[in-house]
């Protein structure tokens, strides 16, 4: 840095500025540093900067092995929020959601000096606080119910289902059916539990449960039993993967959507708008929930604040082709 205050002709600080991102500095100064920094070959050092200040600029995500649409799109979501804060990401997989597992990737993370740690696991452990979270770095925790010390951002996706729930009930179905996600998401029973208390609280009788895996081969599944039913006119389905597979066993039955069957789904994945019919679906910002927890980690990390109220992020109903009134 003294060689390139030479060759720029400035102070030691004004070198510093410029290399830490600062905006105290002026155009014209600004670029005579970086042209004297590309002269010298000097390149910023994070490492060292560490050293200095104590921040490594870098944050550490521990997700889940399972692969699911939510985990990959927050995980986006998280990495765009990074990058204009100058920080960079670590990525821990665990297989299993035990104490065990995360508490050795939160000790990996640790040694390989991360500011922070955000947790992203859908399953019910982290929900009943079966893991206990190690202590020593800032932490959000994204999808979970569980009263931790630290913030925790959700989408609100017990609203989500009810939303979609009483949108069909409107239409005049006398129920809904529904094909769930898998009992070990916490994201999936939240919907489960707020369309059977919709129902409920309508007075409108509760079906049984189609349980499957997100996947559309297990809404095909659980649609090739439904569609051969012929009480069956809504369903809420608690994904847009298993909604499509539930669309293609109604095609094949020869159920019409919407005019026998009307369908629901929840996310919004952009594909959605090409299935046929086009998906009337529950969207929720996975842009949004990525956007909060990296706030309120960075938040942790700059002034090591105690965690606020959970943020929850509201979902939005968005009306396509494939909800209609019931048959006469």
């Amino acid at each position: 840095m003294a060689d390139v205050a030479r060759e720029a002709g400035v102070s030691g600080q004004t070198v510093s500025r410029v290399a830490n991102g600062k905006t105290n500095v002026d155009d014209a100064t600004r670029e005579r540093v970086l042209a004297a920094m590309r002269r010298v070959g000097y390149r910023p050092n994070s490492a060292a900067r560490a050293l200095r200040n104590g921040k490594f600029r870098s944050i550490g995500v521990i997700i889940s092995a399972l692969p699911t649409f939510g985990n990959s799109r927050t995980l986006d979501a998280i990495a765009a929020a990074v990058v204009p804060e100058g920080f960079s990401i670590i990525l821990m997989p665990v297989t299993r959601p035990t104490q065990g597992e995360v508490a050795g990737a939160f000790s990996k993370l640790n040694e390989q000096a991360v500011d922070g740690v955000i947790i992203l696991i859908e399953q019910h452990q982290l929900d009943q606080s079966e893991i206990e979270l190690p202590h020593g770095l800032p932490v959000v925790v994204i999808d979970s119910s569980a009263r931790y010390d630290y913030p925790v951002v959700d989408t609100d996706q017990a609203d989500g289902a009810a939303t979609a729930t009483r949108h069909l009930l409107s239409l005049g179905h006398k129920t809904v059916w529904h094909i769930a996600g898998p009992p070990q998401s916490y994201s999936a029973e939240r919907r489960r539990k707020s369309w059977q208390a919709t129902l409920e609280s309508a007075g409108a009788p509760v079906p049984p449960v189609f349980t499957g895996d997100w996947s559309p081969a297990s809404g095909y599944q659980a649609g090739s039993a439904l569609a051969a039913d012929p009480a069956v006119t809504a369903v809420f389905v608690a994904n847009d993967q298993m909604a499509l597979g539930l669309l293609r066993a109604l095609h094949e039955a020869g159920r019409r959507v919407p005019a026998e069957v009307s369908v629901v789904g929840f996310d919004d994945m952009e594909e959605s708008a090409c299935f046929w019919p086009p998906l009337t679906t529950i969207r929720q910002s996975f842009e949004a929930v990525g956007r909060h927890a990296v706030s309120a980690l960075l938040a942790e990390i700059e002034t090591g604040a105690e965690a606020g109220e959970p943020v929850t992020v509201p979902t939005e109903l968005i009306l396509r082709s494939s909800t209609a009134p019931p048959p006469a």
